[in-house]
């Protein structure tokens, strides 16, 4: 194998817990709730699914359904599609939905798995390329920066940025040719069979992790780096 391509959300780096996020933003915006409606109101938001890579919705409304299905083909669609979950929550002050989807990209909002920088420094001492493959609406390429391991990244492809989302092969395609890399040649390592598993009509080697809380898994990675011997 000459490269492996990573999915980001739920296979390099994990969101916060859904509390965490909510309390994050009620904190910087002065609001004060007793703790049982703040876990409340965590628990309706993640039931909601408003949490760009936390829990899925357990019901994505009928008015939303179509722009849930192409969220991830550009900025403006995937800020409406999770504010729009995110509104279903009353929450004290309006603005907070906005505020809430702001922190979601910022750094301290993501961890990186335990062994992600072990095996994106290996892969890189090895000579093998690596690039980042995801459905996203925004740029987590500050996010890599803020964790020290852009530095072992050569490449983004990013579905707003080519309005184009996994499944559809064009979006690998676009990684392989920008690593040089035969796609036969290729690893695509991700937590979705769905989306992910979209790259093995180009003939790559798909590898699935499961999409768990970082203290659930530690090393569900370090396989990968036996692939590309």
């Amino acid at each position: 194998m000459t490269a492996v391509l990573f999915d980001f959300s739920g296979t390099l780096f994990r969101v916060e817990p859904t509390e965490s996020w909510l309390r994050a933003v009620l904190t910087e915006s002065g609001h004060r709730l007793p703790e049982p409606e703040l876990t409340r109101l965590a628990r309706a938001l993640e039931e909601a699914g408003a949490l760009s890579g936390g829990a899925a919705p357990k019901e994505v409304p009928a008015d939303l359904a179509g722009l849930w299905a192409v969220r991830d083909k550009s900025a403006r669609l995937h800020r409406a599609a999770y504010t729009g979950l995110s509104r279903r929550v009353p929450l004290p002050d309006p603005a907070l939905h906005d505020a809430l989807y702001e922190r979601h990209m910022t750094p301290a909002a993501w961890t990186p798995y335990p062994d992600a920088p072990e095996v994106l420094r290996t892969l890189r001492e090895r000579g093998i390329g690596v690039g980042v493959v995801s459905n996203i609406g925004w740029d987590p390429r500050p996010v890599f920066r803020a964790h020290g391991l852009d530095r072992y990244v050569d490449t983004y492809v990013l579905s707003y940025e080519h309005g184009v989302q996994k499944p559809d092969p064009r979006l690998f395609a676009v990684a392989c040719e920008a690593l040089g890399a035969d796609p036969r040649r290729v690893v695509m390592v991700g937590d979705s069979r769905a989306a992910d598993g979209g790259a093995a009509a180009l003939g790559c080697r798909v590898h699935f992790v499961d999409h768990l809380p970082v203290n659930r898994r530690p090393d569900a990675l370090l396989p990968v780096l036996d692939l590309v011997v």
